[in-house]
């Protein structure tokens, strides 16, 4: 009963901020309806291609609709894309030479782009192994770039300047848009030829503007999470100015065939409706975040974002503070999930993570980051990164579920 009360007690609370989020989730609809309208989508453009994928007019035109809406020159929009890591690492090599450097301003990047990246010559096929130089800008202690130390590092090699505007594992709040279009600013002012790419994922549909709509030169993410809508089984996205796009591209692919070739199987129809959704889904996702940090915040966790803070992605941060409320609170999720929900997730070794994780993911897409999961590395001070949900009610059930299983590790009251 005591958790009903509270439940009541909190929608109440954070109906002012559902209430704004249902008038974003309009505006990005019309948006997408639009250029949908404008493109003169119709039912020959759902049908998919195989072999070569050679003029593919209904990925053609997504990929433009795609751009406009990202506010991009170009888009490669494809399934072979496997993940945000993949795209990104596209990026990477498609932009990057021998003798280059790149530079990340945010920080450390996510767990699975450290490989990537290389911390070693291992012959793995990183950047180091290719001769390509990194270098890593702490934040400063209250989360802001450290422009000063930027500005010292950069040589005449450096050629890529990288931002993540979501937390990823990283103890620190998302990049807002306004904050990313200050860093690109700022950048320009610095060195104007250096190319300027952002991990745009989790964040896509959240905020009115891209990061590709105030400046940045190449953006790329994952259609298993917001632009699929729930619909998406599989692939990614590159977005930005078309020089780079295309260069990305010929790394994905191979030079010569770059945009032009790469079947889509059976995968459009799901793109286009998943795309169509997305501002649904992204808003209902974010409807269970703040009710999620509400709760929570209630119950007495450190969460970030507050309930009533401005967001910009679907990932929701709750400091547990302990190994067991972590673990209890991920297999609270999995619980309360549609798929795999008799199955109690353990803290296992991941592939590109350095500590054990532990991920509830009962999905109907494996690893699919815009239905509800819950993850976190087993490490201090034990955070649950929370994210997705493809509609309220089954974030705020889940998140009922979760609760009570950490009740029930003893370690925190009613």
């Amino acid at each position: 009963m005591w958790i009903k009360e509270k439940v009541e007690k909190i929608e109440q609370r954070i109906a002012p901020e559902i209430r704004r989020i249902e008038q974003q989730v309009d505006e990005h609809q019309w948006r997408v309806l639009h250029f949908f309208r404008q493109h003169g989508v119709s039912e020959y453009h759902l049908q998919s291609s195989t072999g070569y994928g050679y003029d593919d007019v209904g990925r053609e035109v997504f990929e433009r609709i795609f751009a406009d809406l990202f506010g991009a020159e170009l888009a490669l929009v494809r399934p072979h894309i496997i993940s945000g890591t993949h795209a990104i690492a596209a990026c990477l090599y498609g932009v990057l030479r021998p003798g280059d450097e790149l530079i990340y301003l945010s920080g450390k990047p996510y767990d699975t782009l450290q490989q990537v990246i290389g911390t070693e010559s291992d012959g793995s096929g990183s950047l180091m192994d290719y001769g390509i130089r990194y270098k890593e800008i702490p934040l400063l202690p209250d989360g802001s770039v450290d422009f000063a130390t930027f500005q010292s590092l950069l040589t005449d090699r450096t050629k890529v300047v990288g931002i993540q505007r979501s937390r990823g594992y990283a103890d620190r709040p998302s990049f807002t848009i306004s904050q990313i279009a200050e860093m690109i600013g700022q950048i320009r002012e610095i060195r104007s030829d250096l190319v300027v790419f952002v991990d745009n994922c989790y964040g896509e549909f959240v905020e009115d503007k891209e990061p590709t709509h105030v400046g940045a030169d190449l953006i790329a993410g994952s259609l298993i999470k917001n632009p699929g809508g729930g619909l998406a089984k599989s692939g990614g996205y590159i977005a930005g100015k078309e020089k780079w796009v295309k260069k990305a591209a010929a790394r994905l692919v191979a030079p010569g065939i770059g945009l032009e070739g790469g079947a889509t199987f059976g995968y459009l129809r799901d793109y286009y409706q998943g795309l169509f959704l997305a501002p649904h889904v992204v808003g209902e996702a974010l409807k269970g975040a703040v009710f999620a940090a509400a709760l929570l915040e209630e119950i007495g966790f450190d969460t970030t974002p507050k309930w009533n803070e401005v967001r910009t992605d679907i990932i929701q941060q709750v400091r547990l503070g302990n190994p067991d409320l972590l673990v209890a609170f991920c297999q609270g999720i999995q619980a309360g999930s549609p798929v795999d929900a008799h199955i109690a997730p353990v803290p296992a070794p991941m592939p590109g993570y350095k500590d054990p994780v532990i991920m509830a993911a009962g999905t109907f897409v494996q690893g699919a980051s815009i239905e509800l999961s819950a993850d976190g590395p087993l490490r201090p001070p034990y955070i649950a990164y929370l994210q997705g949900g493809l509609t309220y009610s089954h974030v705020k059930i889940a998140l009922i579920q979760a609760v009570d299983r950490m009740i029930e590790t003893g370690k925190i009251d009613r």
